[in-house]
């Protein structure tokens, strides 16, 4: 080859080589400086956003996830050392402990996508009422020892247990015992609290101390809500929002009961809305989180495929009850005598848990119909035992239902078409086994975001709640500053 023909070879190779050479060069300059604009938002909101670390959830969109802002004036945070930490991407189709792509960045552990104050009330409000003594002076029990922690009471009791799990969660957030990753965390000054947390077990003070005993002329449950509005009506953080920005948990649909009118502009943690006018209590403002389910978790690998679940349709539970759960009773007489299926009275006592257990988990499709009020623990003992849920309660709410796509898992059926003779058989009939198991594995999927534990997990129902608590800071603070918008200027015209 002569030398003309070799010379524009060679130069097109010194322009390929310097052009890679830049373009490297550019990509480092641009990962240095991530926060100058030229680095696309979406990239920026994947590897850290002001210091915090970041948990994405399935099925959660870019513009659901809530970025709050950060005080570099925050005492909590200050004497901290800032360290390498993981920005988790959970992938839907993994389990909570298996993490996406790992992204090493500088962040500070002891900041979190949520900051809570939480109000110092007396044990009598919360742990107190699990029969626990602290010493004197002592607010709080130990959490860094998970056996010296006081243990909720089960049966009926725990599937309300909400404020119980959220409480310890941020008990433990500041406690350097206990290493983990936080939804929220608890700071001790209110002014940098993104939400002001009410720790008063309100459905376990309903469940024991609501009737009269003895010689009482009040309950205990009324004597607590009592002086319970006292107090937050006298604080400075309440006058400040009027109760806006405040956290009350009331799962129990009877919890709160005196106190709720009073105390109804706060965010209420809630089982379903069936018992509130819809003024104290309702989707824009408020948050349903799942019932602590009674039966056991199936594990994954453990779980009954389609062809190894004998039972077509399971229900086991009290069949005569009041109001919407009147369609119980007239199911029963349709059911009951089918082949292949399970619809009998059931309840926790004797051994009512562990036949439940049994029973979904061999069962292809798990009945959840209405009670005394649109939601069911059923439901989520079907979820854990990757029993399809077949949901006929049409005023129903359901849990992080922003980010969970209830149709992927489970079927819905109006109960104006359940109560006709053979709809609903022959319905489930019509589901072929492909189309069952693929909401048979997105049921294991996602069974996780409905466990409660200590210490909590990623992606599990405790930071799940906490989670919906930030979109609904983050919408309040947006409705707040559009309203601000014209503020001057019509303060201005009327001076004028």
């Amino acid at each position: 080859m002569s030398e003309k023909t070799m010379l524009p070879s060679r130069l097109i190779f010194c322009v390929m080589f310097i052009s890679m050479f830049l373009l490297v060069l550019s990509s480092l300059f641009l990962l240095q400086f991530s926060s100058h604009s030229l680095l696309p938002r979406s990239v920026l909101e994947l590897i850290l956003v002001n210091n915090a670390s970041l948990y994405f959830m399935p099925n959660l969109k870019r513009e659901q996830i809530v970025f709050p802002r950060y005080s570099s004036q925050d005492s909590n945070f200050q004497s901290q050392k800032p360290r390498e930490s993981d920005c988790q991407a959970f992938n839907s189709s993994q389990k909570t402990s298996s993490a996406g792509h790992k992204m090493n960045v500088a962040s500070d552990l002891t900041q979190a996508p949520l900051r809570v104050f939480m109000y110092d009330l007396p044990p009598e409000f919360h742990f107190g009422l699990l029969g626990w003594k602290g010493s004197a002076n002592q607010t709080w029990p130990e959490v860094d020892n998970p056996k010296h922690i006081p243990h909720y009471p089960g049966g009926l009791n725990l599937q309300h247990s909400m404020e119980y799990w959220l409480t310890l969660d941020l008990l433990s957030s500041n406690n350097a015992k206990i290493v983990q990753p936080h939804t929220a965390i608890r700071v001790q000054d209110s002014s940098q609290a993104d939400v002001i947390y009410v720790p008063f077990f309100s459905s376990l003070s309903y469940n024991r101390h609501s009737k009269l005993r003895g010689d009482e002329k009040v309950s205990i449950d009324k004597m607590l809500q009592d002086r319970l509005i006292l107090f937050l009506i006298g604080r400075k953080e309440w006058k400040r929002s009027g109760g806006k920005d405040h956290l009350i948990v009331a799962h129990h649909p009877n919890s709160l009961l005196d106190a709720r009118r009073k105390l109804g502009s706060a965010m209420l943690v809630l089982a379903d809305f069936g018992r509130y006018p819809v003024e104290l209590a309702n989707i824009k403002k408020d948050i349903i989180a799942p019932y602590r389910h009674l039966v056991r978790t199936i594990p994954r690998d453990k779980s009954a495929s389609y062809a190894e679940r004998t039972t077509l349709l399971y229900f086991q539970g009290a069949i005569y009850r009041k109001d919407g759960g009147a369609i119980r009773q007239e199911l029963y007489y349709l059911l009951k005598d089918e082949k292949d299926v399970h619809f009998a009275f059931g309840s926790i006592g004797g051994n009512g848990i562990n036949q439940a257990s049994q029973g979904m988990a061999l069962s292809k499709f798990c009945l959840n119909i209405a009670g005394d009020t649109p939601s069911s623990n059923r439901l989520f003992d079907a979820i854990v035992s990757h029993c399809v849920p077949v949901i006929i309660s049409d005023e129903i709410e359901l849990p992080f239902e922003d980010v969970l796509d209830y149709s992927e898992f489970s079927l819905f059926v109006r109960a104006s078409d359940a109560i006709k003779k053979g709809f609903l058989l022959n319905f489930l009939h019509s589901i072929k086994p492909k189309e069952w198991t693929k909401m048979w594995e997105r049921l294991k999927e996602i069974t996780h975001h409905f466990e409660y534990q200590y210490p909590s997990q990623p992606g599990d129902a405790v930071n799940m709640i906490w989670l919906q608590v930030a979109r609904k800071i983050s919408l309040m603070q947006f409705n707040l500053h559009r309203k601000n918008r014209y503020q001057r200027s019509q303060l201005h015209g009327k001076t004028n």
